[in-house]
């Protein structure tokens, strides 16, 4: 049973089922971003930061149409306070985008917890350094459950499809 304060709340889904592509530049965009930032740190320290807020091609859930990102609203589309903006960089929220971030506003806190409840009741899994980011039948999903496999895995939309 969920929480009281789930009522009057509607999901906002930011985003869905990324191309190939696009996960791949957003992956490189966020390395050249953290380059920039730690100029000394080598390509494979990079690499693992950067899966701090976006996975790399080959293990993403977004590319598998498995992984959402996304928020809530109340009823009249004001976006309930999570504590930092969805899709907020640990460098943009200073470390806020964790899910279980410490120092966040007891709302914040309290409506994340509420978000956690209604979302693992139909067994999806958040990805631990994105608070707006869960998933469901993905390779991290098939860790975190213990499941023998991921039912989906990467695919692409046909030619001429609404992206």
């Amino acid at each position: 049973m969920l929480r009281q304060g789930l009522r009057g709340w509607r999901w906002l889904l930011v985003e869905g089922h990324r191309p190939p592509a696009l996960q791949q530049n957003i992956f490189d965009g966020y390395v050249a971003t953290l380059r920039n930032l730690h100029p000394g740190a080598s390509s494979n320290e990079l690499s693992t930061a950067a899966t701090r807020w976006v996975a790399p091609l080959e293990a993403a859930g977004h590319v598998a149409g498995a992984a959402i990102d996304l928020t809530a609203c109340t009823r009249d589309g004001a976006e309930v306070d999570m504590g930092c903006p969805e899709a907020a960089t640990p460098e943009e929220s200073e470390g806020a985008c964790y899910t279980k971030a410490e120092g966040l506003p007891e709302r914040a806190q309290r409506n994340r917890a509420v978000m956690g409840e209604a979302l693992s009741a139909v067994d999806m899994v958040n990805y631990p350094t994105e608070w707006w980011h869960w998933s469901y039948g993905d390779r991290y999903w098939a860790l975190c459950t213990g499941a023998a496999f991921a039912p989906y895995g990467p695919c692409d939309l046909p030619r001429g499809s609404v992206r």
